[in-house]
């Protein structure tokens, strides 16, 4: 491959933000960033004291979505590779949180968008980043 359709296969955006069920996996990044980000900042400026870890967590929960999210809208192989990291973090994010929350429930006064992997959520957040490795395995392929 020449270095100029190198670099037009770099340019390219990923498969996930362009067509398909990419489109809805963009749209819930987008959504879980927005919603996760406005209850976390609302939570530490007014209740902070109330449950510290549930909304920190929160608050990173946000920002990895955000990540997922502009890496997913960028595209290229780079930005494919990133998310890939991204959502394996944040499947290990869910199930430790998921977990934690289980084995020792005082240590969260409130819930995160983790807790109980997601269970508030209807379990989306441990079935996004899932859905999203193997979105973004089978991107590799196309």
């Amino acid at each position: 491959m020449s270095e100029s359709a190198e670099a037009g296969a770099a340019a390219r955006p990923a498969p996930a933000a362009g067509r398909g069920p990419g489109r809805l996996l963009v749209m819930l990044y987008g959504v879980f960033t927005v919603a996760a980000a406005s209850r976390s900042a609302y939570q530490l400026a007014a209740q902070y004291d109330e449950a510290p870890l549930a909304y920190v967590l929160s608050a990173v929960s946000a920002v990895v979505y955000a990540f997922i999210l502009v890496s997913l809208v960028r595209g290229g192989e780079g930005a494919r590779k990133a998310a890939l990291v991204a959502c394996a973090a944040e499947l290990a994010g869910v199930l430790a949180v998921g977990t934690w929350t289980l084995v020792d429930p005082g240590a969260f006064p409130d819930q995160t968008v983790w807790s109980d992997y997601g269970m508030g959520y209807l379990f989306i957040p441990v079935l996004l980043p899932v859905t999203g490795l193997l979105w973004l395995r089978r991107a590799r392929r196309d």
